[in-house]
């Protein structure tokens, strides 16, 4: 399965970004063989409503789920509609949040 994670650089040893729509990059996982892309987060820069062209950004990649520190409401909608499952209060490493997603120990944000 494919998951995108908000991220402060372009592998799976970065730390997980807290900010969605202001993050530098989204690395996405296929979990199944860790192999992975990174992307600029090409809204980090906007003046208003980051956070929906951060979802936009990665609306159309096959992700199962998004995995975050915060992710605002309109950018959550996004999401949501684009039926991508969303995770937030993830820290620590890309590597680390893998396995933490694996074991389940995070829990879908409803709202």
């Amino acid at each position: 399965m494919k998951i995108a994670f908000s991220a402060a650089g372009a592998d799976l040893d970065a730390q997980v970004d807290p900010r969605f729509g202001r993050c530098q990059y989204f690395v996405i996982v296929d979990t199944d063989t860790m192999e992975f892309e990174a992307a600029p987060n090409s809204g980090a820069t906007a003046g208003g409503g980051a956070g929906i062209a951060a979802a936009q950004q990665i609306a159309g990649k096959g992700l199962e789920a998004v995995l975050t520190g915060n992710c605002g409401p309109n950018a959550f909608d996004v999401l949501k509609a684009a039926g991508i499952k969303v995770f937030t209060g993830v820290s620590g490493s890309i590597k680390e949040a893998i396995e933490s997603y694996k074991a389940g120990k995070f829990q879908s944000t409803a709202e």
